[in-house]
């Protein structure tokens, strides 16, 4: 029951987020969102108006609201999530760096949610290097584990991670690779979605709440 109820929590997590991102995206009419352009926070922001001095773009979201109910609502599901899946990954320590840098990840986007980049920039930025740093050190610590579970998902773990590391670099260095770098963010921070995902659904076919095998 405690698997199931941990991989329910990451496939409702990774299906909001991903919807949020769409339908919250379509709402925009002036400037029509474009995820090469813009942000994922650029979806929760408050006010209408040319927003970031550095990369200047038109940012209205008339659904912020919403954006930011997904932001909290889907990182309380990471990190509770984690929380219910440690029996399942441990043992060893990799599964606790897993289980740690997840919910700290899911804390970001709580943290982000509760402070849109327009209202509390501060916050909302370290928010964000939570979700960058520690949900892509949770892929790469689970490629390293010990527990049948994670042996079984090592190639994707190291995958999604290294993908996630890649695109974080690359983000915070204003390289877009001919995708933008709205683009580029969106390569370092759906690896883990994707990997709770993946974990979520095996979770889901376990009938005992003790280490998979």
């Amino acid at each position: 029951m405690r698997n199931r109820l941990a991989g329910a929590c990451w496939l409702l997590a990774a299906v909001s987020f991903l919807v949020a991102n769409v339908v919250v995206g379509l709402a925009w009419e002036q400037p029509r969102f474009s995820w090469a352009e813009h942000n994922i926070s650029d979806l929760g922001n408050v006010t209408c108006g040319v927003w970031d001095s550095s990369r200047p773009r038109p940012v209205c979201s008339p659904w912020h609201p919403l954006m930011n109910a997904v932001f909290v609502g889907a990182g309380l599901l990471l990190a509770l999530g984690a929380l219910l899946a440690h029996r399942a990954l441990r043992p060893g320590r990799a599964a606790t760096v897993t289980v740690a840098s997840a919910a700290a990840a899911g804390s970001g986007y709580v943290l982000a949610g509760l402070h849109p980049a327009d209202v509390d920039e501060n916050l909302h930025v370290l928010g964000a290097l939570l979700v960058f740093a520690l949900g892509n050190a949770a892929l790469l610590a689970a490629a390293l584990g010990r527990s049948p579970l994670l042996r079984e998902l090592r190639t994707v773990s190291a995958l999604l991670g290294l993908l996630g590391l890649a695109g974080t670099v690359l983000f915070l260095s204003r390289v877009d690779a001919g995708i933008g770098v709205g683009g580029m963010k969106r390569v370092a921070v759906f690896p883990l979605f994707a990997w709770v995902t993946v974990t979520g659904l095996r979770l889901l076919r376990s009938r005992r709440s003790r280490p998979l095998s």
